[in-house]
């Protein structure tokens, strides 16, 4: 049996959890909803949000498995840990782990990779993945944005680097593979419904800004700031221009940036991002900023979509819905990036003089797992727009897409714990020599704040200000 590649795996593994998530929450239900719909639409006052709020959409498989995988993860605490331990997540934590163990397992059979050793490794990297949602939900940290991502890797950099990773878990940091199929999933939630919904206004934010603010801030490292990897300033400069981390792992596979390059951009992500999800919405409402300016300002400038939505909903819920939908649009470019650097990287960067470089040599450069992430996009843009509104929302974004989320963060939180597990604090420190990199990040952050807010006012209050005031 031939070999199967990581980004291939990737996608059948991404496919299959949401193929899953399709017939528990859609197919399952869609009878009993569907006639629920009909009748309630039919009586005088019918208002469907109200409908949305009151009606169970979910099947019994579909609620016990959603308590699954949202149990497994600590609840909320204040000063005392144990308080986030639950009746339900005792019950729900070791279910999940096998659930997830067998998935991987598979999938590194499948790979021709040892699955017994692999699964034996996959126990203590669960676990940290646990204590870092643990520490994530008390309260103060929340509150301040200090996410999962960030404990992910901070817990793996310093058991590393304290104690060291033992050899049983190692076969299990397979950091690419789980963010792959992570990426593959936040392919299904770019809906283009959503996106058309905002329009030319949120296009032109999200596709004009972040390709000259990427393009400038990599002639910046390069020319002005002279750092020799050429591979750490792409990575960083697509990570912050683009969509945080998820443009990083694009990127990084594209170019073979080193795993240490990755995690730079990782750390630097997630640092500015919880800055900026508190400090930007407080500038926001300090200057009176209207909502729909506001929330294209933060959509088309903070990094993860999480952060992006937490954001929004400090100004209101026009700004939080226009912020996630120019955030959405934005993601569709992590293919198009993906595959842009793949072509610059082998034609001209690894590319030697008089070298011909055929299509077969991009091709092999350019990183699979963008294929699933746009088939899922278009498939289930497709699926949206072939459903009435309502039945839509409950029925995929509350009922398959929520599922899909929720196990996105899961696969984000091990590829994290991985990074950090996989990292020496020397190599990381290499990096950061003579702090370009983060010269690099905070100067192009502050080009794209800057080209983003004014890009956004002229789109949005000067050149269509007639779908602006629908918004």
């Amino acid at each position: 049996m031939p070999r199967m590649s990581e980004d291939i795996a990737a996608i059948i593994l991404g496919s299959f959890i949401l193929l899953m998530g399709l017939l528990v929450f859609l197919v399952a239900p869609y009878g009993e909803v569907s006639s629920a719909y009909s009748q309630a639409s039919e009586l005088s006052g019918f208002d469907s949000e109200q409908w949305l709020e009151e009606s169970n959409t979910s099947s019994v498989l579909g609620t016990s498995l959603k308590e699954i995988v949202n149990d497994a993860r600590p609840g909320s605490w204040d000063l005392n840990p144990l308080e986030a331990f639950s009746f339900g997540f005792i019950f729900s934590v070791l279910p999940f782990m096998v659930i997830m163990a067998l998935l991987f397992t598979i999938m590194c059979h499948l790979m021709l990779d040892d699955a017994v050793v692999f699964i034996r490794g996959f126990v203590p990297v669960f676990f940290v993945a646990v204590l870092a949602y643990l520490l994530a939900a008390q309260v103060d940290f929340n509150n301040m944005g200090i996410g999962y991502a960030l404990w992910a890797i901070v817990l793996g950099l310093f058991i590393n680097n304290v104690f060291g990773v033992p050899d049983v878990a190692r076969p299990a940091l397979r950091h690419e593979l789980y963010i792959k199929t992570g990426l593959v999933l936040l392919g299904a939630e770019v809906l283009f419904s959503k996106i058309l919904a905002i329009g030319l206004p949120g296009i032109f934010v999200a596709w004009i800004v972040t390709p000259v603010v990427l393009i400038t801030t990599y002639w910046f490292g390069q020319k002005i700031l002279r750092i020799s990897s050429k591979t750490l300033n792409i990575t960083i400069s697509a990570d912050m221009s683009v969509c945080g981390v998820s443009a990083a792992i694009a990127t990084a596979a594209a170019c073979k940036a080193k795993k240490e390059e990755l995690t730079t951009a990782v750390g630097l992500s997630m640092i500015f991002t919880s800055i900026m999800m508190v400090a930007l919405p407080a500038f926001i409402n300090f200057v009176g900023m209207p909502e729909v300016l506001g929330g294209a300002w933060i959509g088309g400038t903070i990094d993860a979509t999480g952060a992006v939505v937490a954001a929004g909903a400090f100004l209101g819920d026009t700004a939080l819905n226009v912020a996630a939908t120019i955030k959405m649009i934005q993601n569709i470019l992590i293919g198009i990036l993906a595959f842009g650097v793949a072509i610059y990287w082998t034609s001209k960067v690894d590319n030697t003089a008089g070298q011909e470089i055929g299509a077969s040599e991009i091709w092999l450069r350019f990183p699979k797992f963008v294929l699933g992430f746009i088939g899922a996009s278009l498939f289930f843009s497709l699926l949206f727009s072939m459903m009435e509104e309502p039945l839509a929302i409950a029925l995929l974004e509350n009922g398959v897409l929520d599922f899909s989320s929720d196990m996105r963060g899961w696969l984000f939180c091990l590829a994290f714990v991985s990074i950090g597990l996989s990292t020496n604090f020397k190599e990381l420190r290499e990096q950061f020599s003579g702090g370009k990199p983060l010269i690099l990040y905070a100067c192009g952050q502050s080009l794209n704040l800057g080209l983003t807010l004014l890009m956004a006012w002229i789109m949005f209050y000067k050149v269509f200000p007639e779908i602006t005031s629908t918004l």
